[in-house]
């Protein structure tokens, strides 16, 4: 028996007692949590630097040893989303509807934990903390799976949070971090339907893949982000290059950033310039079409961080300082490239045309989609729901930023007095 099938079988003993903790037990827990972590920041800030020079020494690329990174000023951002985690509202045991019967039976629908949540992840020890305090709010036992970048990371953040959560009354096995890095774990955590009631990968396009093809056990899908800005004819110049950097260059290495702009045509010999001076300045390599090639041959640092775009750039997730751009005829055809092109996750478009705004909105496939704003905002922390478990960009049971109430299932329970259906 291998570890994933010893841990989950673990979790499943902690169900039920997970399902029964009162809301004020949850709550002074996470509270617990959150102060274990400013207790143990010293602690866990060594093995996270143990995990960065290994990654540092592999040659991986900053934008995903950003991601590995944690620093005081991030454990305590993690801390205190805990600690707020624990002043939302129970989503266990709402009532989502109620009525009574022709027959008189008194029909109640609640909220309920799913049971036994398990995650794959991969560089992201944040990752750690959020799940846990998710799953402990919902009443639902927490495996985790990380990814072997974060090995260390993970292993002390799950130590510190599992050490909190019994000493505040949470039952054995609330928490589990798998310690192999293996494929072979992996694989396992994957077959154990029937012991893991769902299974959220949250990392690479690839990640996700293989989690959706392999799984037997349910899979929400996350993360992938092939996000998108479209910049419409009828745009206000000057919020183009603020929104785009930002998009973008502000934390390139996360699913919510630009992968893709798209340009009108008539627009671009006015607007392509300085949009490239911006990105050039940032050190953001450009994959474009040949107009906007044509357009960067009067541009000194094109020579260095210019690429011309082949089709393979379009539906890339590059998780750096790097961007295809694309000119097209207008809104149908920058529509078509997205929701051919896109992950589904967040797409923006700049204009003042209500009317485009209107189409965009309506036809764009995708979990979230903006106007005149960045996509960075695309976060369960920034759309008030607290922390988030992932981004969800698949349309059943969840989709978009996955909240507390994504961790939940449904109950129906009848209230009867001797009732037999003819």
């Amino acid at each position: 028996m291998g570890e994933a099938r010893i841990k989950a079988e673990n979790a499943r003993e902690a169900v039920a007692s997970m399902a029964k903790l009162s809301s004020i037990t949850r709550n002074a827990a996470l509270e617990a949590l959150a102060l274990a972590l400013l207790q143990e920041t010293e602690c866990l800030i060594v093995e996270n630097n143990r995990d960065v020079v290994a990654a540092r020494e592999q040659g991986t690329a900053e934008s995903l040893i950003d991601r590995l990174l944690l620093t005081p000023e991030r454990l305590q951002g993690i801390s205190s989303a805990l600690s707020q985690l624990s002043r939302e509202k129970d989503p266990l045991n709402e009532l989502i509807d109620g009525h009574t019967l022709y027959n008189g039976i008194q029909l109640r629908q609640i909220r309920v934990p799913l049971g036994v949540v398990a995650m794959i992840y991969e560089a992201r020890p944040n990752v750690t903390a959020d799940a846990a305090g998710l799953c402990l709010k919902t009443g639902n036992a927490c495996l985790l799976r990380g990814g072997s970048l974060a090995v260390h990371s993970n292993l002390a953040l799950t130590k510190v949070l599992y050490e909190a959560g019994l000493a505040a009354g949470l039952p054995e096995y609330w928490l589990q971090s798998i310690e192999s890095t293996s494929r072979e774990v992996t694989t396992e955590l994957m077959q154990l339907q029937g012991l893991v009631d769902v299974l959220i990968p949250r990392g690479s396009a690839s990640l996700i893949q293989s989690t959706v093809e392999n799984s037997k056990v349910p899979v929400i899908e996350t993360g992938a982000g092939n996000c998108h800005l479209y910049i419409h004819e009828d745009v206000r110049s000057e919020i183009i290059i603020p929104i785009m950097m930002n998009a973008k260059a502000q934390r390139p290495g996360v699913c919510n950033a630009i992968e893709s702009v798209l340009v009108d045509e008539c627009i671009a010999p006015r607007e392509l310039p300085s949009m490239l001076q911006a990105f050039f300045a940032a050190g953001v390599v450009v994959h474009g079409d040949e107009l906007v090639a044509k357009i960067a041959e009067s541009i000194p640092e094109a020579s260095n961080l210019f690429i011309a775009a082949t089709t393979d750039d379009w539906d890339r997730e590059y998780l750096d300082l790097e961007i295809s751009i694309k000119c097209v005829s207008g809104l149908d055809e920058a529509i078509k490239h997205i929701n051919q092109y896109s992950t589904h996750h967040t797409e923006s478009i700049l204009t003042e045309n209500h009317a485009a705004i209107k189409c965009f909105f309506a036809e764009v496939d995708s979990a979230a989609v903006c106007a005149n704003t960045s996509t960075r905002f695309t976060d369960g922390g920034e759309f008030s729901l607290g922390a988030e478990i992932g981004i969800s960009t698949q349309k059943l049971h969840a989709r978009g930023p996955m909240g507390l109430t994504s961790l939940t299932s449904t109950k129906f329970l009848l209230d009867g007095e001797g009732q037999i259906r003819g």
